[in-house]
């Protein structure tokens, strides 16, 4: 997975032919065979093709000669991609600006600095060479009713307090700061549905 942060390599990548071709890039293809399969003229695609691979979406793996001809095997750069909000940085949201619990708004202020920050985590390491120390839970709760959700909501929050309060070393040497992230919001009723009350 790669997260795009650069403006221009997200609007590349939201093309809806581009994004295709980064589908189908997924295994190594030469544009022949994407036009074969696309049914799109050759140059067409080569020239979507120049465009993902400036903005480091697709990269080249192999040159095979073919007659007069030099194939180009390309290959997408990630299996999947996710755009920061560092793509949108004058309208990012901002957790800082609201901080309110129980707003869905907020939440996903809080996702998308998680994304933002994590992607940028990502690009640092691997220009290290060395693992990212991350730790994640994804679980599902059916609730009986709303006062008990409310109940959970708040039993949670005092069990991650005491939790926090007893491995929280603020002077800690050579300690290093780690974002605590944690939600709950309903689970889609029709998941892929775009929308949802």
């Amino acid at each position: 997975m790669a997260v795009i942060d650069d403006p221009a390599a997200a609007e590349a990548s939201l093309d809806p032919m581009r994004s295709r071709l980064l589908a189908a890039l997924r295994k190594p293809q030469s544009a022949s065979a994407l036009a074969v399969d696309f049914v799109w003229p050759r140059q067409k695609i080569n020239y979507h093709l120049k465009t993902l691979e400036q903005h480091g979406l697709v990269e080249l793996i192999e040159e095979r000669r073919r007659g007069n001809c030099t194939e180009r095997i390309m290959r997408a750069t990630a299996a999947s991609y996710v755009i920061s909000p560092n793509a949108l940085s004058a309208v990012a949201p901002d957790p800082n600006r609201a901080p309110d619990q129980v707003s869905a708004r907020w939440l996903i202020a809080l996702a998308a600095r998680l994304v933002r920050e994590v992607g940028e985590l990502i690009a640092g390491a691997a220009k290290a060479r060395k693992p990212l120390a991350t730790f994640a839970i994804d679980s599902e709760i059916t609730f009986a009713s709303a006062a008990e959700r409310a109940e959970f909501a708040a039993e949670l929050s005092e069990t991650v307090k005491d939790l926090v309060s007893r491995y929280h070393d603020e002077k800690a040497t050579g300690g290093r700061k780690h974002r605590f992230v944690l939600a709950l919001h309903p689970s889609l009723k029709n998941p892929g549905s775009k929308k949802e009350s």
